[in-house]
C-alpha cells in the first residue's frame, strides 16, 4: 500500500494555549480569559485559541489516514517547544516533508515513524507537533492496510504481550473542579479530577488551606454519589508546582502537608501530579527524587507524578532510572513522533513505575484516539480523558475507542479460532 498524496488542513484543537508564566506571574481571570500581558515568546496574549493541523495520507486504494499535528496548552514552558500556529508550519509540512513520504510503501510503523521524528530541517529537528501528527498518520495507514485496529499493530510490533483490556480513564476538570467532578462520578471515570491547581494565593492557599478543604470536599462527594459503595476512585492531581512555591520547596514542610492531603482523601489513593517546579531538570529530578523519599520515610502514601521537566523519551528514562517519580505523566505531544510514547510506556512499566499515558487539553479528537489505541496496546496504568475541560467530550472520544478497539480486536480473535 503506497502513500500517493499528502493533504494539510488546519483546525482548531479541544482547548487554548496558555501562558503558564504569565498566570504564576498573577495574570488574573477576565471571564473565560485572562488580564494582562503575555511574558513567553511567541504569545501574543495570555490565553489564545489552540490550532492543529490535519496531515491527511492519501493511500493508494482511496482510503484516507490521518493524524492531527498539536501542542500542549502550556507551549514553550517546563523546557517545551515554542507556540505551534498553523499558517506557520503547513508550509514546512508541505515543502519538506510530503516529497519524503509520498510514494512511500507502508508495510509497517516502527521504522517509518523512527525515520521521521529523527528527521532534520535545515539542521534543526522537527517542532514535537508535527512529529506528532504525522507518526499518527504513519500508525493509521499502517492499520489500513493490514484491516486490523492501531492496537494490534502496536502490540505486534513492539512484543508487547499485554492482553488488550480496558485502560482507567483519568479525567481533567479545569478550573470548574466542583461541577466537573459530579460529571466525573456519574460517567464512572476510574481517575479524577487533576483540577489545576496551578496558583498559590486562589487556589492552593498560602499554608495549603485550600487545596487541603477541597480533598476533603471531594472525598465527601465521591461517597455521596458513587453507584455502589464498592466502586473505588483514585484522587489524582496536578498543582503545577504550588506546593514547592508555598512552602519554599522545604521537603519537610512538603512531605508534611502531603501527609494531610492522604489523611483528608482516606481512604481513596491520592496521586499529586507536579508537586514543585525547580525550573530546570536536572534539579526536578533531585527534588522529586528528595521528597518521595521523606515520604518513604515518613509511612506516606502519596503517590508523586512527575510533568515538568519530563518531556521526551531521554528525560523520561531519566526520572525512572533515577527513582523520582511513583508515575510518569507521558506528555503525549511533548515526545514528538508517537514511537516514543510506546517506548515510553513499555519503559517506565519494565522498570517498576507507573505509566500515565497523558498529553493536553488542548489536542484533537484523532490525537485522543491514537493514543488510546497506544495505552490499550501497552498496557498503560491509566489514560487522559482528552481534549478539553468540559469531561463528558474527552471521556466520551476516550471511552469509545477503547470499547471499540477493544470489540473488534475480540471479533478477530474469536473468528480465528
Amino acid at each position: 500500500m503506497k502513500i500517493i498524496d499528502i493533504v494539510c488542513s488546519s483546525g482548531r484543537t479541544g482547548f487554548y494555549f496558555d501562558d503558564q508564566r504569565a498566570i504564576k506571574q498573577g495574570a488574573e481571570h477576565d471571564g473565560f480569559t485572562y488580564i494582562g500581558e503575555a511574558v513567553t515568546e511567541g504569545f501574543t496574549k495570555v490565553r489564545q485559541a489552540g490550532e492543529s493541523i490535519s496531515v491527511m495520507f492519501i493511500l493508494e486504494d482511496g482510503q484516507v489516514a490521518y493524524g492531527d499535528c498539536a501542542a500542549v496548552q502550556y507551549s514553550g514552558a517546563g523546557g517545551r517547544d515554542p507556540l505551534f500556529l498553523a499558517d506557520e508550519f503547513i508550509p514546512i509540512i508541505e515543502k519538506h516533508i510530503a516529497p519524503t513520504l509520498i510514494g512511500r510503501e507502508i508495510t509497517a510503523f516502527k521504522e517509518l515513524a523512527e525515520e521521521v521524528d529523527n528527521m532534520m530541517v535545515e539542521g534543526k529537528r522537527l517542532h514535537t507537533a508535527i512529529r506528532y501528527g504525522i507518526t499518527q498518520g504513519i500508525l493509521d495507514a499502517v492499520s489500513k492496510a493490514k484491516k486490523i485496529t492501531m492496537a494490534e499493530v502496536i502490540k505486534e510490533e513492539y512484543n508487547t504481550n499485554v492482553e488488550l483490556k480496558r485502560i482507567p480513564i483519568f479525567t481533567q476538570s479545569g478550573d470548574d473542579r466542583y461541577n466537573n467532578v459530579d460529571k466525573m462520578i456519574i460517567k464512572g471515570a476510574d481517575v479524577l479530577p487533576h483540577a489545576l491547581i496551578n496558583h498559590v494565593d486562589t487556589k492552593l492557599g498560602k499554608n495549603g488551606e485550600i487545596l487541603k478543604e477541597y480533598v476533603s470536599w471531594l472525598k465527601n462527594r465521591i461517597e455521596a454519589l458513587r453507584a455502589r459503595e464498592e466502586d473505588s476512585f483514585i484522587m489524582h492531581i496536578d498543582v503545577y508546582g504550588t506546593i514547592g512555591l508555598a512552602f519554599n520547596n522545604d521537603v519537610e514542610k512538603m512531605a508534611n502537608y502531603l501527609g494531610e492531603l492522604e489523611t483528608a482523601a482516606a481512604p481513596f489513593k491520592l496521586r499529586i501530579e507536579g508537586p514543585m517546579d525547580v525550573e530546570n531538570r536536572e534539579g526536578q529530578v533531585k527534588a522529586l527524587k528528595a521528597l518521595r523519599t521523606a515520604l518513604k520515610e515518613k509511612n506516606i502514601g502519596v503517590e508523586l507524578v512527575a510533568d515538568e521537566w519530563c518531556n521526551t523519551w531521554e528525560d523520561i528514562k531519566l526520572f525512572v532510572d533515577e527513582g523520582a517519580a511513583d508515575m510518569i505523566q507521558i506528555k503525549t505531544p511533548d515526545l514528538g513522533g508517537i514511537n516514543n510514547i510506546v517506548e515510553s510506556i513499555l519503559y517506565c512499566k519494565a522498570n517498576g513505575v507507573g505509566a500515565y499515558s497523558g498529553g493536553t487539553c488542548n489536542e484533537t479528537d484523532r490525537s485522543a484516539q491514537v493514543c488510546t489505541n497506544i495505552a490499550i496496546a501497552c498496557g498503560a496504568d491509566q489514560c487522559l480523558a482528552k481534549p478539553g475541560m468540559g469531561v463528558d467530550e474527552g471521556f466520551m472520544i476516550v471511552h469509545n475507542e477503547m470499547n471499540r478497539v477493544l470489540a473488534l480486536a475480540k471479533r478477530r480473535e474469536t473468528s480465528s479460532k
